[in-house]
């Protein structure tokens, strides 16, 4: 019988565009699922915008937007990211939405109503500058745990331990770098520890009939924060706070993390009234469907946790499976702006690259286990033209010309002996493709992949129909061989289908065969006829590499920028030991000398002219009165945070005036525009009083 899949993945944050690590777990997912649907399940993939929180109020602020419509471009972008990529997603919603706050309200109110609420006076961290409290994310400190410094206000990065943002050793606030105090305020808390058993028992599969919810390793991380004692969960922020309100406490709102994760049902729910189907025979505590969520290793606390013993408190289902993938590294480490690895999803697209090369690379390194994954631009370059140009398309393009030339394109009508044989080796290769895709094996995959294209490209090498093609009387012989192929090639694009949706679908039109499921390929073609061949695939230009990377660099942020200036100004020196930082309360930094600093030209900049680059997602083009030094023209990669450009105009910034010019497509860029923040839209431009002259010194 088919099965019944709801399939989510985790929810972009609507604070900035879409970068390949994201996209790395996210086409994980859209794999799973087209692969359900081979197998004529029904599935229904859903997603959308997490779009709560204060950083979306505070960056919404800055640009002079309202919340509703900073998300709402936001969510633009996304999806027209989601869509080149060639997404398959049935719905693409928001928490942000009339569905999203019925959802949440009712299963808070189910909560409170079963004795799962409670309601408590906390000393919560408050900002004394911005007056105002702040969220764990606006917070940073030192983990309780492992002792490692700059880490959030709610969980660990290194270790992923999870706690209250008054663990923090040595706090402070991301907001204006002030030490935040400590003031009172009555919170909401979902008593997780009443969840124990139940979550005992959906580790070890009472709810899906044995199967593990999660790869082992999660789960053990799971059984260890178990282990440890479960406390109880803060779910209530206080005014000023973009979200939707508590229903019976004027003032308090749901924290973004109790209405992130009801935003698969809510995606869910708006597909439901568009396409009449039942919500409950899918979220219903007795459903017999399945739901599968694909989530990064960093938020699995909050899936493997909270997000079940909410669903069963509230009297729905628990999930069936959590899918679960690592971090993704660039040539082997971080990704860095400075070194053009921070790659965003529309650079990649616009520097003509095909969307299905890193679909497919992902897949070749894609397991069920939460490993890290490195997109290593020399393998992803080797690997794609090797893979799918010189094994899979070479296959067709190699034999169906001597098809049409010599048979109007048609297929004989059976295989020969060596050619069955070799069939039936195939089809063994191929068997089980089903179980394979199911376990989020894609390496597996890919591994299968290469070996039946070898195979049958040593075939047609060793029969040589170039050499077959000259002599007439080996006509029959030369159709065959060619037609085996053909089938060959179609199998392989059945096994590559849920990978490569638009380029197989392209096949199946060379080959006049839809490959509706994983069995239509196994189905000969004999006495079939195809079409004239065209190129499925081009071969990767590493020029186009090239310009990604240099694309990327561009999206510098202003304090990257500065740390890059800096080592211009300071050769490194060579020494036999590292050089010793020096740890303040607020971050971990290595000092230097006056005379270190001094080779920075800092001067102040009036504003004459601010504008978009055309061209560029990331650049603003600045034009600058510098006093006795000329007006000066800069790029600076901070559109992401002001998207009036033309409002900055008259105002002071600061600049570095002795950075080595550098000659960028769009024109020459004359110094360096200093701002303060994490990135993207957590941009803030440095300012002088308007007594600063422009051309000042900076001291």
């Amino acid at each position: 019988m088919a099965r019944r899949i709801l399939v989510t993945n985790a929810l972009p944050y609507a604070n900035g565009p879409l970068h390949l690590g994201h996209m790395l777990g996210y086409i994980q997912a859209d794999i799973w699922a087209r692969a359900q649907r081979m197998q004529g399940n029904e599935v229904w993939y859903v997603a959308g915008e997490d779009a709560h929180g204060t950083p979306i109020m505070l960056a919404a602020e800055k640009v002079g937007k309202s919340p509703e419509d900073y998300i709402a471009g936001i969510r633009a972008g996304h999806e027209a990211d989601f869509t080149d990529f060639h997404f398959s997603y049935d719905q693409y919603h928001t928490t942000h939405s009339p569905e999203n706050q019925d959802l949440a309200t009712a299963i808070y109110t189910r909560l409170r109503d079963g004795g799962y609420i409670a309601r408590r006076d906390i000393q919560q961290l408050y900002d004394p500058e911005r007056d105002m409290f702040l969220p764990d994310r606006y917070i940073k400190g030192t983990c309780p745990n492992c002792g490692t410094p700059d880490q959030y206000g709610d969980n660990c990065e290194n270790c992923g331990a999870t706690y209250a943002p008054t663990d923090l050793i040595s706090p402070y606030s991301v907001m204006s770098g002030a030490t935040p105090i400590l003031r009172d305020s009555e919170h909401f808390f979902f008593e997780l520890g009443k969840f124990e058993t139940l979550l005992r028992d959906w580790f070890d599969g009472k709810f899906t009939g044995g199967k593990p919810v999660a790869n082992s390793g999660v789960t053990a991380k799971l059984a260890e924060w178990l282990d440890g004692g479960l406390r109880d969960w803060d779910i209530s922020r206080d005014a000023p706070y973009f979200g939707f309100p508590i229903p019976d406490a004027p003032g308090k709102f749901f924290y973004v993390w109790l209405d992130a994760p009801v935003g698969y049902l809510a995606s869910f729910k708006a597909l439901c009234e568009r396409t009449g189907l039942r919500f409950d025979d899918f979220l219903g505590a007795g459903s017999t469907a399945e739901m599968h969520h694909f989530l990064g290793k960093d938020i699995i606390n909050f899936h493997g946790l909270f997000w079940p013993a909410m669903l069963h408190g509230a009297g729905m289902r628990t999930p069936t499976a959590l899918h679960v993938n690592g971090y993704l590294t660039v040539n082997g480490a971080k990704m860095s702006k400075s070194r053009g690895t921070f790659i965003q999803a529309r650079t990649y697209l616009d520097a003509g690259l095909d969307p299905e090369a890193l679909r497919y690379y992902f897949a070749t390194m894609l397991g069920p286990q939460p490993v890290d994954v490195d997109l290593d631009l020399k393998s992803f370059e080797d690997r794609v033209n090797s893979h799918l140009v010189g094994k899979w398309a070479n296959i067709a393009s190699r034999t169906a010309g001597f098809l049409h030339t010599h048979f109007a394109g048609t297929l004989a009508d059976r295989f020969d002996d060596e050619a069955t044989l070799l069939w039936r080796d195939l089809l063994a290769q191929y068997e089980g493709i089903e179980a394979v895709y199911e376990a989020d094996e894609f390496a597996e995959v890919s591994r299968r992949f290469v070996a039946m294209a070898d195979a049958v490209n040593g075939y047609i090498a060793a029969k040589a129909p170039w050499v077959i093609a000259r002599d007439e009387s080996r006509r029959d012989e030369l159709q065959q061989v060619c037609s085996f192929a053909i089938n060959a090639f179609r199998l392989l694009s059945g096994l590559l289908k849920p990978i490569l949706p638009i380029t197989v679908a392209a096949a199946e039109t060379f080959l006049g065969a839809p490959i509706a499921n994983f069995d239509d390929a196994r189905r000969e073609l004999h006495g079939h006829t195809v079409n004239a061949f065209s190129p499925l695939f081009g071969r990767l230009d590493p020029k186009k590499i090239e310009a990604m990377i240099e694309a990327s660099k561009e999206s510098f942020s202003p304090a990257e920028q500065a740390k890059a200036a800096t080592a211009v100004a300071k050769p490194a020196k060579k020494t036999t030991e590292a050089p010793k930082p020096m740890t303040d309360a607020a971050t971990e930094t290595a000092t230097i000398s006056i005379d270190d600093f001094a080779k920075l030209d800092l001067r102040v900049g009036k504003v004459l002219a601010c504008e978009f680059v055309e061209g560029s997602d990331k650049l603003l083009r600045f034009e600058l009165d510098a006093g006795p030094l000329g007006k000066r023209q800069i790029f600076s990669g901070i559109r992401a945070a002001y998207a009036e450009p033309e409002k900055l105009v008259g105002r002071n910034v600061v600049f570095i005036a002795n950075l080595a010019p550098r000659k960028m497509r769009f024109g020459l860029s004359e110094g360096m525009i200093l701002s303060a923040g994490d990135g993207g839209a957590d941009l803030f431009l440095l300012d002088a009083d308007q007594g600063a002259a422009p051309g000042a010194t900076v001291r």
